[in-house]
């Protein structure tokens, strides 16, 4: 049928466009289409059956979205990629590809108030039980190790605290178990810390903060560094080793083994394809173009950042600043080691406390409210600068001693510190502090 014969309403539909159509665009295209033309029958048939690569719908794979992986999978040094809706998601999938209900995973304490939630009340009701360790304590990852352990978890950087991990050491320790380490790298991003060099062996990230950096578009990254063998052990992975339906009659490992990711395969076409925590396109080429800049932002963040934290630490209305790069730090050693470019944005300090968690409320309420430059709000990695109060809002889940394990209490606020010029952050928070009070003889608690 031309074009010149057919109706009013098939060509509104339909006109002016070719599927197989390629444009050379110099930007990466927003490929926003839910689902994708087929050839035929048989390429619908192949592709199904995942005997061939391509694209189905855009729930589990999309050219923009792909772009955003194959980018991430490359700073990371890694073998494969998933983008999904948020890093929340990224944390569930990653985790869920490898235990199951009846297993156990091993992390640290000192996570983002949200992963705590996951892992200790959503994990639970999905019969997954995870053993809480401080990331610090050897000696307790160690001893938290079971027959049934499929994972080691923790951050590279921690927020709100900013402590450092000694990947190399709690790696050394997962793989004498013989399970792999996913490091949330959200914080230190790939430009300070590509977490396959010091030993982990799956990535996860809040897109949504530093690869964005703009606060505009949620997202999030699961990425396989290729360093850990599924095959080595195919009784504690029958996941991978098995034959899976999806395939019909191979196993992912024989499938995709030689070729890619069968982690990530399994990833994708099971639990993003089932739950469906899909990364839109529109939001994939968003964060592409926070990701092209990532280099020269987190340069601006943490050299800012360090020199707001060397104020802080000097200023008298603070008990105690929570910043590696500062040489009185607990990791300023690990910072040193495996943070050779900067140690971060998002840090926190505490106000000298009252003894009362009331009192302390009001007297950070009051703190926050007097900032003008930088902002509250639930975030970090913004090219803002933010403020959050973790008892409150981010962490107000945990329990009094999860808190306090994560050194935690009423008066600490965490920083994210953005891309404004440092004098006008410091400025802004000298305005706020000269109205605090200075309790003497005491410390944050």
């Amino acid at each position: 049928m031309s074009e010149t014969t057919r109706g009013f309403a098939t060509a509104q539909v339909q006109s002016g466009y070719v599927p197989s159509a390629a444009e050379n665009t110099a930007i990466v295209p927003i490929h926003q289409s839910n689902a994708f033309e087929f050839s035929s029958l048989s390429h619908a048939r192949d592709l199904f059956a995942l005997k061939r690569d391509g694209n189905i719908y855009s729930r589990t794979a999309n050219p923009t979205v792909q772009v955003f992986e194959r980018r991430v999978a490359e700073l990371e040094n890694g073998i494969a990629a998933a983008g999904v809706a948020s890093g929340q998601a990224a944390v569930a999938v990653a985790l869920l590809a490898l235990a199951k209900s009846g297993e156990h995973i091993v992390a640290a304490r000192q996570l983002y108030g949200g992963t705590v939630d996951l892992l200790q009340d959503t994990f639970a009701d999905w019969g997954i039980s995870v053993t809480f360790v401080d990331q610090d304590a050897h000696d307790e990852w160690r001893a938290a190790v079971r027959p049934e352990t499929r994972a080691f978890f923790a951050e590279s950087v921690t927020n709100p605290i900013a402590q450092v991990l000694d990947v190399p050491a709690v790696s050394e320790i997962a793989h004498r178990a013989g399970v792999p380490l996913v490091i949330d790298n959200t914080v230190a991003t790939p430009y300070l810390q590509r977490a396959k060099d010091v030993g982990a062996d799956i990535v996860v990230h809040s897109a949504t903060k530093f690869l964005g950096g703009h606060g505009t578009s949620l997202g999030g990254v699961v990425v396989d560094l290729g360093t850990y063998d599924f095959g080595a052990d195919p009784e504690r992975w029958p996941q991978l080793n098995e034959p899976y339906a999806r395939v019909h009659g191979a196993s992912l490992l024989e499938r995709f083994g030689a070729t890619g990711s069968p982690y990530i395969t399994l990833v994708k076409t099971k639990y993003v394809h089932d739950l469906g925590p899909s990364l839109s396109a529109f939001n994939a080429f968003q964060l592409l173009q926070g990701i092209e800049t990532l280099d020269l932002r987190m340069a601006r963040h943490t050299s800012s950042a360090l020199e707001v934290a060397r104020f802080l630490d000097a200023h008298p209305s603070v008990a105690r600043v929570h910043h590696p790069g500062l040489q009185n730090s607990p990791w300023h050693d690990n910072a040193a080691r495996y943070l050779p470019r900067g140690t971060g944005a998002v840090f926190s300090f505490d106000l000298h406390t009252s003894g009362d968690t009331e009192e302390d409320f009001l007297l950070v309420e009051g703190f926050i409210a007097r900032l003008q430059v930088v902002h509250l709000v639930a975030n970090i990695g913004d090219a803002r600068s933010l403020t959050a109060h973790p008892a409150s809002m981010t962490h107000s889940h945990l329990s009094a001693e999860q808190l306090l394990e994560a050194r935690i209490c009423w008066t600490t606020v965490r920083l994210s510190i953005g891309l404004e010029d440092p004098s006008d952050i410091i400025d802004d928070l000298a305005q706020a502090l000269a109205s605090v009070p200075v309790f003497e003889g005491a410390t944050a608690s």
